[in-house]
């Protein structure tokens, strides 16, 4: 069995961040949101995996996977000319697929747990045409949906309904078997122009293919805005997060809950509350630091309170009284300026300078 991960788009949820990086490269915890799926198909067995890059953005992704083993794991990149829908990617590895049977996973995708069990469960069962991992939502108008029978069966998708007659979603985790091919075959483009998987699946059922379904009972987060980013990393931070102190902290601070602080960091005359996670080469001085913030390498933030926030690496956060709820890009710069006082909430990209008003 082979693997194929999606990790092309543009990410225009997470703009401007995007504009700069590729969105499945955008850290949860200080690890990039594509380092976790790589990490899911792996551990359930599976070697081979292709990564369907674009244009915009698939150098980069090639710079941070490499060539996958450091992963255990051996990459063959892809490239899509244009993000034409999910079936279209996947005609466009079939010379990598080959007659395999193969995990299809949305590069931006977090769950809580891994596909091991999908994974053997498909394997063992030849009768499957395919396989996808299904979630209850309490706003099924907002997925893909799938209606399914007692027998374990998916009878029905139908994107976005305007009446549900079900709240499984589409988690973004396929197994299909090379009868995927043809059923794409007999699909045309959705009236944004794509090739959906979902009507490739209802061909399978068309064709008399059965499509079983994993019920997925943990969490499942889409890191694709700001705040599902935010809260992805909350989770993350709450649920994985193993302390390990490597950097220095001084006498003069205090720290409380799970924390990871890593090589060449210090922490001086601050106040640390976990889960919280700081890269490596960060300095800490004169701040609180409070739950479920990641900070990344080469970070400085100096007599500054910070909460609830991403701050990507080599940035700076100096005199701000309270920061939170924020996602800061790379080499960002954030400091006194003239504006209003109070808390902060900010998005901002790459390369910025924000100048906010302390008084």
């Amino acid at each position: 069995m082979k693997g194929l991960v999606l990790a092309g788009g543009s990410g225009t949820r997470l703009r401007p961040l995007t504009y700069t990086g590729a969105k499945q490269l955008v850290p949860v915890a200080n690890r990039p949101v594509l380092f976790y799926v790589i990490d899911n198909i792996v551990a359930a067995g599976i070697r081979e995996i292709g990564v369907i890059i674009s244009h915009e953005t698939g150098e980069e992704i090639r710079r941070a996977l490499g060539d996958g083993s450091a992963f255990g794991a051996k990459l063959t990149y892809i490239l899509q000319d244009r993000p034409l829908g999910l079936a279209h990617a996947v005609v466009t590895a079939r010379a990598f697929l080959g007659g395999s049977d193969f995990v299809m996973y949305l590069g931006d995708n977090l769950i809580g747990h891994g596909i091991r069990d999908m994974v053997d469960a498909f394997r063992s069962d030849p009768s499957h045409a395919a396989s996808v991992m299904l979630k209850e939502v309490p706003n099924p108008t907002q997925f893909g949906i799938a209606e399914v029978d007692d027998a374990g069966n998916v009878v029905r998708l139908v994107e976005k309904p305007k009446e549900p007659k079900s709240r499984l979603a589409l988690v973004g985790i396929y197994l299909f078997r090379s009868v995927i091919f043809e059923a794409i075959d007999r699909i045309s483009p959705s009236s944004r122009g794509e090739l959906e998987i979902t009507d490739a699946i209802v061909q399978i059922i068309a064709l008399g293919g059965k499509v079983k379904f994993t019920r997925l009972t943990g969490w499942w987060l889409d890191t694709g805005k700001k705040d599902d980013l935010l809260l992805a990393n909350d989770t993350v931070l709450d649920d994985w997060l193993e302390p390990s102190i490597e950097g220095q902290v001084d006498e003069a601070s205090r720290t409380s809950g799970r924390i990871r602080i890593g090589r060449g960091s210090r922490v001086e005359r601050s106040i640390i509350r976990g889960p919280v996670i700081i890269g490596e080469g960060v300095t800490v001085v004169d701040s609180r630091i409070g739950p479920f913030t990641a900070i990344g390498d080469a970070v400085r933030i100096e007599r500054s309170t910070v909460e609830h926030s991403v701050i990507m690496s080599g940035s700076r956060v100096l005199d701000i009284p309270r920061l939170e709820d924020s996602l800061i890009g790379k080499r960002v710069v954030v400091r006194p300026g003239a504006s209003r006082h109070g808390a902060l909430s900010l998005m901002v990209g790459d390369d910025s300078l924000i100048e906010l008003s302390t008084e």
